[in-house]
């Protein structure tokens, strides 16, 4: 027992927590509300795809340098507020959000993994972008293609 607590991350632990009670702290103060409104007013005169699209790059983007759970519990609130606001589906816009927060690819920062074999590896910086930019380019299309909005 002592070596399985042994093998837990708990930094990783306590950042998901802390970043969850973040998340309700945005909703509760309406925080999510202000950020949907600005995504909505910027986005939303395109259509819901481009919605789609803002979430899902800016939750990417976010989670190159941050812990994919803790983006997830930040973007998730502003996803649900923005759906509640252009009448769509909030299911939909979170799972883009959910997706996103795992295409964690581009750089060492975005994933404990990363780090771990860029030593060893003898990786740079931008090796991960070149070599995974084509595999995040090709989710990107595939989470806008197969992820279906419904509402509206």
């Amino acid at each position: 027992m002592d070596q399985a607590y042994g093998a837990i991350e708990w930094r990783s632990v306590f950042l998901v927590a802390g970043m969850l009670a973040l998340g309700l702290a945005m909703t509760k103060s309406g925080a999510a509300g202000m950020l949907a409104d600005k995504l909505v007013a910027g986005l939303d005169p395109f259509g819901p795809l481009a919605l789609l699209a803002g979430l899902v790059l800016v939750t990417m983007l976010l989670t190159q340098v941050m812990n994919g759970a803790a983006v997830a519990t930040i973007v998730a609130p502003i996803a649900i507020h923005a759906a509640q606001q252009t009448g769509l589906d909030p299911r939909a816009l979170v799972m883009g959000v959910a997706l996103a927060s795992s295409m964690a690819f581009l750089t060492p920062l975005g994933h404990p993994v990363n780090v771990l074999v860029m030593g060893p590896g003898g990786y740079r910086f931008g090796d991960y972008l070149r070599s995974d930019g084509r595999s995040t380019l090709l989710i990107f299309g595939l989470v806008m293609i197969l992820l279906p909005l419904s509402g509206r």
